[in-house]
């Protein structure tokens, strides 16, 4: 019973810290990532519609673009130390055992994509530009 709450409760934060990660990282493409996509690909006016009716996204990609970017990358390192760290086994009960299975598979699932967004992110909001002025040079 004692093992059976502990799995539970390992379970569960694992999973917060999976989800919270994908949060984060979502973040760092909505407010870094996508304006520049969009204008890329022609939408300036859209863009400019999204930053009209929510400002505060200049202001938190301009001042604000570095902490949220380390920040998402420090939960990323978090939640894959938590997935596939030394010692992490499920347990042998083959009922708990299937759910911890599942849980994991679906962490690992939810993780990498939080690595590609936070890649995307991280491409467009740095790389992106001092790549397209040195391509123009």
């Amino acid at each position: 019973m004692i093992e059976e709450k502990s799995v539970q409760n390992n379970v569960k934060n694992e999973r917060r810290v999976t989800y919270f990660t994908l949060f984060s990282t979502t973040g760092t493409l909505v407010c870094c990532a996508l304006p520049i996509i969009f204008v890329t690909l022609g939408l300036g006016a859209s863009v400019a519609a999204f930053t009209n009716e929510f400002p505060f996204f200049i202001s938190l990609t301009r001042d604000y673009k570095e902490e949220v970017f380390i920040f998402s990358g420090a939960m990323l390192a978090v939640s894959g130390w938590l997935m596939y760290r030394p010692g992490r086994v499920c347990p042998t009960d083959p009922e708990l055992g299937k759910k911890c299975s599942s849980a994991h598979k679906w962490n690992k699932r939810i993780y990498w994509t939080s690595v590609v967004i936070w890649c995307v992110g991280f491409f467009a909001a740095f790389l992106a530009l001092p790549l397209q002025i040195w391509l123009d040079s």
